[in-house]
């Protein structure tokens, strides 16, 4: 039977770069360390204002090229994660496909998920390698959340970052994509949401309110209900975790690290905490990127990898805007 496999992992980062002393010069009531113990994140970066996903995209691809010595012509399927497309139609892989010197006999298709979009990504392309469909995907995740932010949303700014990844999933590689447990549950979609722009509501609503803390709300923007992300993240993600090992015949103590969706740190010490996982079996990666998203985990296993990190059974689990969530784990060569 055909095995799926990471292959190569890369990633890009917008040139602007935010710190937390430009952020508390808009909002003075914040200070550099409150930011930085609050949500773990002391710089993130912020793409330019022609800059888009399919731009960031497409330079992930070229890095990850460059780096694994890889021809664009041995891709034989493309497919992006992005919430923030460069067009609603054509879909934004096939832009690349042609950009990027992808053959044209190839596959290519756009997904829309948030940050359980890497999860949802490896399951796709694992299926298109195990069926015999492709035998090398380029899968990329690219996210602007800074361009559904209003400039005056302090708790927004502070947690999201823009960035893109790409991977390469083939049947061969350095880590073996092993079973996965998904899910959805559309309740909670208002909680998380930009409610104007596509076809519900598409012309701007123009119906900004300041709550009594200065922040902002409006349709026209990024809406995140705080508390309800919170308390969905730890109702949800100790049973993702119990199915995602079961289904990998797997208990805790066989995991030799867990990647997890990098949302902020105070939510990732809270879930480490509940699931009793060792610290030094924890990885965390975002306090220069911020929450970037679908690109989170991807950018955390490179970084994890620069560290000498990644062996043995990875646990990986992302979850968030839908709501939903998926986990899978990554078994690698030790």
């Amino acid at each position: 039977m055909i095995q799926a496999y990471i292959k190569a992992i890369s990633y890009y980062l917008p040139e602007k770069n935010v710190s937390n002393e430009e952020l508390i010069e808009k909002f003075p009531e914040w200070t550099v360390g409150k930011i930085a113990s609050k949500v773990g994140i002391n710089h993130r970066h912020v793409v330019a204002e022609d800059e888009t996903s399919g731009d960031m995209a497409e330079k992930a691809a070229k890095n990850l090229f460059a780096e694994y010595n890889i021809s664009p012509e041995s891709i034989d399927f493309v497919i992006l994660c992005t919430q923030s497309p460069d067009y609603f139609l054509p879909t934004t892989a096939c832009v690349l496909q042609e950009r990027l010197g992808v053959p044209t006999s190839s596959g290519a298709f756009d997904f829309n998920l948030g940050c359980s979009g890497y999860i949802y990504g490896l399951a796709v392309a694992k299926g298109l390698v195990t069926a015999e469909i492709a035998k090398n995907v380029l899968f990329l995740t690219a996210e602007t959340y800074s361009k559904h932010i209003h400039a005056k949303d302090k708790g927004n700014r502070t947690i999201f970052g823009d960035a893109a990844s790409a991977t390469i999933i083939s049947n061969e590689g350095f880590a073996e994509i092993m079973n996965f447990d998904l899910g959805t549950d559309g309740k909670g979609a208002e909680n998380l949401i930009v409610k104007t722009g596509g076809f519900r509501q598409k012309e701007k609503a123009n119906d900004i309110v300041f709550d009594d803390n200065g922040n902002p709300q409006s349709s026209d923007f990024l809406y995140m209900n705080g508390a309800e992300i919170f308390n969905f993240t730890l109702d949800i993600v100790p049973n993702l975790v119990a199915q995602t090992l079961m289904k990998n015949s797997l208990t805790k103590k066989d995991i030799d690290l867990c990647v997890f969706h990098q949302a902020n740190r105070y939510m990732l010490d809270f879930l480490r905490k509940k699931l009793k996982i060792d610290p030094d079996r924890f990885f965390y990666y975002m306090s220069e990127v911020g929450n970037t998203v679908s690109s989170t985990i991807p950018i955390a296993i490179k970084e994890a990898i620069k560290e000498g990190k990644l062996s043995g059974n990875v646990l990986l689990a992302g979850f968030g805007v839908g709501y939903s969530w998926g986990g899978t784990v990554l078994k690698v060569d030790k």
